[in-house]
């Protein structure tokens, strides 16, 4: 699974270029977009519920979660106009990290509205990652995909673009896989999640993301 990923031709494209490039190929008839998450420390700077997160607030870090819901909301109506379903796979270690603590809480809005997320314990892929982390990539149809990239201090940099139909439609197929194998968000956060007592949260080591 994901065998062909490491040796694939890509284009490197800064974050803004990368956004530009994902928002034109979104627009004009991808079919769907699969998200495959699979880091466990992020930073969300600029949005009021992880800056709180992040300043061990958390009851007001959990007042302001659904903060992105009229953006989602509109998001996920300009995804049906489109006819281009969304569907995310959140890969969870354990013990929790803080981050993905505060950040269910925040996909659990999305979920709300109608977006297709699943979760799957990192332990489900320990084989596959024996050598190498599956990808964190964002395939929009089997026209392009994207694997987010770091800078290094681990900060959000961009992404690698890739657009070989072949790679992109079997990177996809192990995104079904997996898919396949996670379980549904509202049990796994009901399980999980909800009985958590508020995290303790370290402004290091964190990394920034385009997970929202």
């Amino acid at each position: 699974m994901f065998d062909s990923f490491p040796d694939g031709v890509s284009q490197r494209l800064d974050r803004p270029a990368y956004h530009a490039d994902l928002g034109r190929f979104y627009a004009n008839g991808i079919g769907f977009l699969n998200k495959l998450e699979r880091g466990q420390h992020f930073e969300e700077r600029g949005f009021a519920s992880w800056e709180a997160f992040a300043a061990g607030d958390w009851p007001r870090a959990l007042s302001l979660a659904d903060e992105g819901r009229e953006d989602y909301a509109q998001e996920l109506r300009r995804a049906r106009r489109l006819g281009v379903p969304h569907r995310r796979l959140r890969v969870v270690e354990f013990p929790i990290t803080p981050y993905v603590q505060w950040e269910l809480f925040v996909l659990r809005v999305r979920v709300d509205l109608g977006e297709e997320i699943r979760v799957l314990n990192l332990r489900e892929i320990s084989d596959i990652e024996q050598c190498r982390r599956v990808p964190e990539v964002v395939i929009l149809g089997d026209v392009v995909m994207y694997e987010v990239v770091y800078d290094e201090d681990g900060n959000a940099d961009g992404a690698e673009r890739y657009t070989d139909r072949s790679l992109i439609r079997e990177t996809n197929a192990g995104f079904n896989t997996l898919y396949g194998r996670g379980e549904g968000f509202r049990d796994f956060f009901e399980r999980e999640i909800a009985p958590l007592p508020p995290p303790r949260v370290a402004r290091s080591g964190t990394a920034s993301s385009d997970s929202r």
